[in-house]
This record gives structure tokens, C-alpha cells and sequence, in this order.
């Protein structure tokens, strides 16, 4: 028998109400987050500013092309494993990853092709993946670890009067014993044999809360310049060690991991004049944090209200961002692909076609925090620059003492092909033609 229209009206009214509600279309960001274990006074102030960002898109833009960004934090602890396990765990819908952490990374490249989710590795990660041909689901832009070495050893050789005042100085490496604290060896054995200094490496095992052993060897050595290539508990010890011996803080330069509040404030006045490689500004004068201050914290909509007198603390800048690129990666992509919904594979292109101009930048608040980037199929790393900064213990604060310096291309690029070519080599990668 035929329903009457009024009884069919009925049952489908009745029929939408029960199901469920379908979302709009939404762009789905996972974060990495560690916010927890001992590398959390690390995670908690980068997370907090990517988030803040992403945030500040949703709430005073409509999110990237209208569509709202949704954030899918799950917490690493800075462990590889527990990094994987997020990975599985978000990588539905997600459009790309950050994994923060260049043992996660290393974990992350062999699946990104096979899901087709690029990963975003900013100034972190295998350096070698700058090279687009091999690695083309693998982005490190705006600069890598080997070009952090070349820049720091640049700058050493500005200090000293010239690079060829720097033949037979002695230049040592504290570093974390893992794969991130390895990064720079080859580029500072390359350097070293390049302009005559004599290269020592000095491995701390993690979490980095015993070196004296490491100090008393470098006093006996007797070192012109110390590097360190530590994170999180490791560089606040090794500040402390070095302020122990009486080592210059103004000949003591850590890497843009080693540099940030976090490091130099439990040493107290100590620190004053330590140095850190930076790839952005310290501070919080710029038009996006004022943004951030009106539409996130100022609104209610911030991750972690209680970091408000906090902002513009350098891995919080980091954070900012990183998580810039990511959303202009997902804009770049929209714009090449018509649509607003797009996929991983789509912001894949996006990150490989990026050009963040310097009149981009400061239509989006990041005018003078950080330089433009392009990226191409070849080049994942982008503009290879990096600058100095350093701790001002009275004034509480970073600053830049330096303009940004490029790399040192001719002992980089083969460093880069070759470790990039044994990796082809061992895992049957075809390298792409990027004419």
C-alpha cells in the first residue's frame, strides 16, 4: 500500500534527525606534539605556537580558502615509536606531516610515497633530502643541518679575520649521540680539510645530564670554538659545563635546537654571550604575534592560555613558523588544483611549487621574522641561509647579530648527492628528471 505524503514527509524528517551530522569539508593538520617526558620544555612552547597559528587562520580567516583547518595533536614524547604510532594514527585525511623530531622522520620517509602524505622536516631531519629528485615526498626547506654547520663555521672565520685565518684552529663538536646529533660530521670533516682547522667530535649519550667527563677533555683540548648539537636537558648542562671551565660564551655556538630560552636561562648570568644559528628572529614584535594576541588569546581559542607572556620565545616563533609553511603549502596547492578540498598528494605539489615572497610575507604578518622561501622538484631545502644570534643575559632576550649567510654550496651539493645516491641506490629510488 502506498504511504500518504504526510506519514512519508514524517518518516523522513524522523530519518534525518537520527543520522548522524556529516561535517563540511575540513583540512586536516596532525601535530606531533610532545608535551610530556623530557624533552617537553621543548615541544610545549613549538606546539603551542603552531597551533596558535593555525588557529589564528580559523578564526580570522575562515581557516585556508574558507575551509577550517582541523589539528590533530597526538602526543610522541620525542620517542620514536610513539611517533609512528601517531602517524598510523592520524594519517587518514591528514594533508601533511611535521614530525618535529629527526629520529621520527627517519621512520617517516619510506611511508610518505606509500600514503602519499608529504612530510615537512623544517631545519631538521635527513639532511639529504633536499635533493627533490630522490626524495620527492620529503621537504627540509628553508635550511638543513649541513648548511647550519657551514654558516656557524662561516661566521667562526668572519670572527677570526677571514677564512683563512681559520687553518689550524681547533673547532670541537659536543653533540647528542643519536642521529640528529651525528648530523653535521661530514659537513665540519668536509670544512675542516677545506680550510685547515682541526675537527674533534665529542658524543654526549642522552638525555645529557652527565658531562663532566666530556668538559674536563675539552678543557685539556683545549678547543678556539665549541659547537653543540643537543636538545632539550643536554644543552642547559652543557652551558653550565662549559660557564664550569671557563669557556667563552662568545666562542661557544649551538645550533638553532641548542638555542633557545630553555638552554641559557637555568645558567643564569652564566650563559650571557652564549651564541645559537637561527633560520628566524627572536622576539615577539611582529605583526602576527599581535594577530595571534587578538584573535587566539585575546578570544579564548589559545591551546594554552597560559603562555600568553610567553610569546615570541624562539621555539615558539619556530612554531609559528612552521606552521606557516604548512598552511601556505595547503593555499599553493588549493591554487594550483582549483579546489578547496584538496589531498595529500595535492599539498605534495603545493610544498614543491611554494614561493613565499618577502610582499607575501608581510601580508601575512611575518615580515622581518623570517626570509622568503622558494622551493622547486630539485631543491627541497630551498634558500640555505641562516644567521647568529645571541644571549643577552641582563635584557632576558635573544637578538641577531648577524645578517643570514649562504652555505657553502661546494662542499655541500656533493655531500648531499652522495648520501642522497646511496639512499637511491640501497632502496631502488629512481631519481625523477626535474628539467
Amino acid at each position: 500500500m502506498a504511504l500518504s505524503k504526510k506519514l512519508a514527509a514524517g518518516i523522513l524528517v524522523s530519518a534525518l534527525a537520527a543520522a548522524p551530522a556529516v561535517n563540511a569539508a575540513e583540512l586536516i593538520v596532525p601535530a606531533f606534539e610532545y608535551r610530556t617526558g623530557a624533552y617537553a620544555p621543548n615541544g610545549i612552547p613549538f606546539w603551542n605556537g603552531f597551533s596558535d597559528y593555525l588557529t589564528l587562520l580559523n578564526e580570522r580567516d575562515g581557516g585556508i580558502g574558507g575551509v577550517k583547518i582541523k589539528i590533530t595533536p597526538c602526543e610522541t614524547s620525542y620517542d620514536n615509536k610513539l611517533g609512528v604510532e601517531c602517524y598510523e594514527k592520524t594519517k587518514q585525511g591528514a594533508l601533511i606531516v611535521n614530525p618535529v623530531s629527526t629520529g621520527i622522520s627517519y621512520a617517516l620517509i619510506p611511508k610518505a610515497p606509500v600514503d602519499k602524505i608529504p612530510l615537512l622536516t623544517s631545519a631538521y631531519g635527513r639532511t639529504s633530502v633536499a635533493n627533490g629528485r630522490i626524495f620527492p615526498w620529503v621537504f627540509n626547506f628553508p635550511v638543513n643541518y649541513w648548511s647550519a654547520a657551514s654558516v656557524i663555521v662561516k661566521y667562526m672565520g668572519e670572527k677570526e679575520g677571514g677564512m683563512d685565518k681559520l687553518k689550524g684552529k681547533k673547532i670541537a663538536l659536543v653533540y647528542l649521540n643519536n642521529a640528529y646529533g651525528k648530523e653535521p660530521i661530514p659537513t665540519l670533516t668536509a670544512l675542516s680539510k677545506k680550510h685547515g682547522f682541526e675537527f674533534s667530535s665529542y658524543p654526549v649519550d642522552a638525555p645529557g645530564n652527565e658531562q663532566k667527563a666530556t668538559w674536563l677533555q675539552i678543557r685539556r683540548d683545549r678547543p678556539d670554538w665549541v659547537l653543540l648539537w643537543g636538545y632539550g636537558v643536554m644543552n642547559q648542562v652543557s652551558i653550565k659545563e662549559a660557564a664550569g671551565i671557563r669557556f667563552p660564551m662568545d666562542h661557544f655556538i649551538g645550533n638553532w635546537w641548542s638555542s633557545s630560552e630553555n638552554d641559557v636561562k637555568p645558567a643564569g648570568a652564566e650563559a650571557n654571550g652564549y651564541l645559537g644559528s637561527a633560520f628566524h628572529a627572536p622576539g615577539a614584535g611582529f605583526q602576527v604575534h599581535k594577530d595571534v594576541l587578538k584573535y587566539v588569546y585575546d578570544a579564548g581559542k589559545a591551546v594554552d592560555p597560559s603562555f600568553k607572556d610567553r610569546m615570541g620565545e624562539v621555539l615558539y616563533n619556530r612554531g609559528l613558523v612552521t606552521a606557516m609553511y604548512t598552511a601556505e603549502a595547503i593555499a599553493k596547492a588549493q591554487e594550483l588544483h582549483k579546489t578547496k578540498e584538496v589531498t595529500g598528494e595535492m599539498v605534495r605539489d603545493g610544498l614543491e611549487a611554494l614561493d613565499i615572497t618577502a610582499g607575501r610575507l608581510k601580508a601575512i604578518g611575518f615580515d622581518g621574522l623570517v626570509e622568503p622561501v622558494k622551493v622547486t622538484c630539485a631543491n627541497h631545502e630551498g634558500p640555505a641561509r641562516g644567521a647568529i644570534q645571541q644571549w643577552d643575559a641582563t635584557a632576558g632576550k635573544w637578538k641577531l647579530v648577524s645578517g643570514y649567510y649562504d652555505s657553502d654550496r661546494e662542499v655541500i651539493d656533493p655531500l648531499i648527492k652522495a648520501d642522497s645516491e646511496q639512499y637511491a641506490k640501497e632502496n631502488n629510488v629512481t631519481p625523477r628528471d626535474c628539467k
